[in-house]
């Protein structure tokens, strides 16, 4: 073969072959890439940006904001990307923000930290205590902003190492609200070819890292119902007709959903956590309410356990002489059951690759399922998404409360490392992604 003509057929193979190969800059080499989770970190444990987002999480500590009411943590997201120089977008889903670092082009890869507080009063007491009575962050949220803010400065200050677009999201209404589902449903993330989120463990030693493939949290959806009868006289209990009765046969019954009728190999929960009724030890009152929370991995299971819960309570109700009503929320709720936390396993790779070379292949645990729920869950059905935990407790101190705990609090040495995770994960996943090819896709958002 001539040489013109081969040099033709090259071109022509070329063509019809269109792999990117990695530049020497992008990659630097094998040796490069695999540092950069270690140089982010120590760029993370700089004194200033620790001390700085201690200073951020204790400000949103001492002003929990509940589900689409986070404005002034919104505020305080907005002032610190102004300061760094990242454009966003406000308001995405009532209060929540979305900043974007990088070239503007593809590919696109987003973090994201959860938002509110719950409504409960904070038991600790130190300088920094909620001031706003019956709230508090009592799940960690207020360290999720302030990571994923460090982060933002570490992208920031290395974003000419960006080989596409890092997307921000600090999302509203985690607890319960369905802010997720919300944000999808603004169109901010369309474009996004992958999501990562974490969450601080307090049973999780320090310096280690949890996670799996697969099945990661459970899906949930929750209930109240009323079992309405006819009040009186404790003394006299045949002239009426008693709805606590009901209600205590009706919670004994749900318990056999899960030992009688679901596959003991299929994991399910249901859980009565509410019950009220009646304000004196000789009054039978006219009605109760019930409450609770339904759990499984997935969708089917969950969908058969909210069917019979209803049948399960009307029909038990009906055997005493009551009557009864259910509500799954559906409508303060955007959906009424939210799907289990799935892991992508292309993901999982990539995330053993990253925590590895960060803190070492021994520092990452192979996490069982949990019942938990988490409403990341949502991103995961429309975009490859990975959740997992960075562990705060430190075994030289006493134990960490759990979350939800009006106990609980934050071992702020894990700061460095939640906004290093964040930073390299989304870094090094865009460094892969060069060597795909991307297809121009319409609607590309004008700030992209």
């Amino acid at each position: 073969m001539g040489f013109s003509k081969l040099v033709s057929f090259l071109l022509i193979f070329h063509l019809l072959n269109p792999t990117v190969v990695l530049s020497s800059s992008s990659l630097a080499s094998s040796n490069g890439l695999s540092e950069i989770p270690k140089k982010f970190l120590d760029f993370a444990k700089r004194q200033e940006l620790f001390d700085w987002m201690v200073g951020i999480r204790r400000k949103i500590h001492e002003n929990p904001e509940l589900g689409y009411e986070e404005f002034e943590t919104s505020k305080l997201i907005r002032q610190e990307l102004d300061k760094m120089g990242i454009p966003y977008k406000y308001p995405v889903s009532v209060t929540g923000v979305v900043g974007y670092i990088g070239t503007g082009k593809p590919p696109f890869v987003a973090i994201r930290a959860d938002m509110d507080a719950l409504s409960m009063q904070e038991m600790v007491e130190w300088e920094h205590k909620s001031k706003n009575p019956g709230k508090m962050h009592a799940c960690g949220h207020d360290a999720h902003v302030s990571m994923l803010l460090g982060a933002a400065k570490i992208l920031k200050e290395h974003i000419e190492e960006l080989k596409g677009t890092v997307v921000l999201v600090f999302q509203p209404a985690e607890e319960g609200g369905g802010g997720a589902m919300k944000v999808l449903d603004a169109g901010v993330l369309e474009n996004v070819d992958a999501i990562f989120a974490l969450h601080v463990q307090p049973d999780i030693p320090f310096g280690t890292v949890a996670s799996r493939s697969g099945h990661l949290l459970a899906g949930s959806g929750f209930f109240d119902a009323v079992i309405s009868g006819k009040g009186g006289h404790a003394a006299i209990p045949q002239h009426s007709i008693d709805p606590i009765l009901a209600a205590s046969n009706v919670i004994v019954s749900l318990q056999h959903l899960v030992s009688r009728e679901a596959d003991p190999l299929d994991s399910q929960v249901v859980t009565v956590a509410k019950f009220q009724g009646g304000g004196a030890f000789n009054v039978i009152p006219d009605s109760v309410t019930i409450g609770g929370t339904f759990r499984a991995f997935s969708m089917e299971s969950l969908t058969r356990l909210k069917q019979r819960i209803e049948e399960v309570i009307k029909g038990q109700a009906a055997v005493q002489r009551c009557s009864a009503t259910v509500d799954f929320h559906e409508n303060d709720k955007p959906v009424a059951i939210f799907p289990p936390t799935v892991n992508n396993k292309d993901l999982h790779e990539h995330f053993l690759s990253v925590a590895g070379d960060m803190l070492g292949t021994d520092k990452i645990k192979e996490m069982q399922p949990l019942m938990g729920s988490e409403d990341f869950s949502f991103y995961q059905e429309a975009i490859p998404g990975y959740f997992f935990m960075v562990g705060m407790q430190d075994e030289s101190r006493p134990p960490l409360k759990s979350v939800h705990s009006p106990y609980f609090t934050i071992n702020e040495d894990v700061l460095p490392y939640g906004a290093a995770l964040h930073a390299s994960l989304a870094a090094r996943y865009l460094v892969a992604a060069e060597s795909k090819v991307y297809a121009p896709k319409e609607n590309l958002h004008d700030e992209l």
